[in-house]
């Protein structure tokens, strides 16, 4: 089971002026959580999207330049009415906020990262493993002697 953690997000609007929504996904795109207001068909397709634009951001890395470490660290995304603002959220966890286009962007920033730190691996979100492939893994190690 995995835990709702939209309580943990709400710091981002309540603390940040111009802040409208924060959504807590999965690498896979579920979603583990969001700010109050959000229709759940939103926050569905928000998660799916974000993961998609992370995935998009770390694919074309080398675009940005040459260099040893091509790390994604965050992804924003400018509009004419807003911004959004993605960063990683712990191993398989990424953290989108949504603002308005005068937000401060340092400190919805801060906030997000600040966020990630303080709960670290609350925010983990290990990959999903259906009944087949778990049944599966489980015979092969038992077949092995490793269980």
């Amino acid at each position: 089971m995995i835990t709702d953690l939209s309580w943990m997000l709400e710091d981002i609007v309540a603390n940040v002026p111009k802040a409208r929504h924060a959504v807590l996904l999965s690498a896979d795109g579920l979603p583990r959580g969001a700010t109050d207001g959000m229709a759940q068909k939103d926050v569905r397709t928000i998660s799916a999207a974000m993961a998609g634009m992370q995935s998009l951001s770390r694919a074309t890395a080398h675009f940005a330049g040459d260099g040893p470490e091509r790390q994604w660290n965050q992804t924003i995304i400018e509009f004419s009415h807003g911004w959004i603002f993605l960063i990683g959220a712990g191993q398989g966890a990424y953290l989108a906020a949504a603002a308005a286009p005068d937000v401060d962007m340092q400190q919805i920033s801060f906030r997000m990262h600040r966020l990630v730190a303080r709960l670290g691996n609350n925010l983990t979100s290990p990959p999903r493993v259906h009944a087949d492939d778990a049944g599966t893994a489980r015979a092969q190690r038992a077949h092995t002697g490793q269980e």
